[in-house]
């Protein structure tokens, strides 16, 4: 009969019969290789979108240009786009000229703040290029160098911000300094008295300068470390500094909480700044710098922009003693 098939014919359906568990697994292959193959702008990988170790050795004296680092760090100057989060605020950003500060300044422009950077005079040429951003975006640019060590230019720091931007609500603590050390033995008193005066005594004193200014709403911002939590054995007295930092952050938290003042801090993994190559790093670990973290790279300045952001936004209100990690998966706050 025409419809009746041979033993060899029915044995070469069965082979051919695909069971559901294959049919799922096909479908899903399909659909993964599909994902692959469309190009979708809104989802970006984070182990690739930014350069690798390993880097060129490199060493730029202290304080380091941001704009001779190779690669030069992403501070956001073409990626950050604004939407009127910040508009009509007034902040100061220490360390505005490159790094952190950078980033944290060019983006509270963009949300519609005005923008005082303060920076040493070394960095001149990186802080030229902040103002000039923050005035393409249509603010008001402030820049008052100086250094930071000298209680005196703490005070006029805080003045002449209020003065020439007509108040003050935004106060980023973020300047400091970095020096490897093998040993304790390496660190001489005076080596030890600029990274406490940099990092603790500097943002204290412009706290102290900053508050009678600050209104309920305002926003106090300091910047702590994975150093905080887990310190290398060569940034013994940085690593100090950052731990304090996370201390009186959450000290001043409660003290300024029912002033209606909120106090929180960052704290950063390895990320890709002028404070690396001028000493915060040897060359060798410069080299594979951030190659540890599960990312496998460090961080680019712009990726933490958006927290100092919210920090400062009306939206994040109930954020206050928080210490907000972005280490790579690293770290542990």
């Amino acid at each position: 009969m025409d419809d009746q098939i041979t033993r060899r014919e029915a044995l070469d359906k069965l082979v051919n019969i695909i069971t559901p568990e294959e049919s799922l697994e096909s479908q899903e292959n399909d659909q993964e290789e599909t994902l692959k193959n469309e190009e979708n702008p809104h989802l970006q990988d984070p182990t690739t979108k930014h350069p690798k170790p390993p880097f060129n050795k490199q060493f730029q004296p202290f304080p380091g240009l941001a704009a001779k680092m190779d690669p030069v760090p992403d501070h956001g100057e073409e990626s950050y786009v604004g939407s009127g989060r910040l508009t009509g605020r007034k902040a100061l950003v220490t360390g505005g000229d490159s790094g952190i500060g950078r980033a944290a300044a060019i983006a509270f422009a963009r949300e519609g703040a005005d923008v005082a950077i303060n920076y040493l005079p070394d960095e001149e040429s990186d802080a030229a290029e902040v103002i000039d951003l923050i005035k393409k975006a249509g603010r008001n640019a402030v820049a008052i160098p100086g250094d930071l060590r000298d209680e005196a230019f703490c005070n006029r720091l805080v003045s002449e911000a209020v003065s020439q931007l007509g108040g003050l609500d935004i106060l980023v603590n973020n300047a400091g300094h970095q020096k490897s050390n093998q040993s304790i033995l390496d660190i001489s008193t005076e080596d030890f008295d600029r990274t406490m005066k940099t990092n603790i005594y500097a943002p204290f004193w412009i706290t102290k300068a900053a508050l009678p200014h600050l209104k309920p709403g305002s926003s106090i911002i300091g910047l702590s470390s994975v150093q905080a939590y887990d310190p290398s054995a060569d940034l013994y007295d940085y690593a100090q500094t950052k731990a304090a930092t996370t201390s009186y952050v959450k000290s001043l938290a409660k003290q300024l909480g029912p002033k209606g003042i909120r106090v929180n801090g960052v704290a950063p993994g390895p990320v890709w700044t002028a404070l690396e190559v001028s000493g915060g790093q040897t060359q060798e670990k410069l080299v594979e710098f951030g190659g540890d973290t599960p990312l496998g790279r460090p961080g680019q300045p712009a990726e933490l922009a958006s927290i100092f952001v919210q920090f400062a936004d009306n939206t994040g209100s109930f954020a206050t003693g928080q210490i907000y990690g972005s280490a790579g998966g690293s770290g542990q706050p």
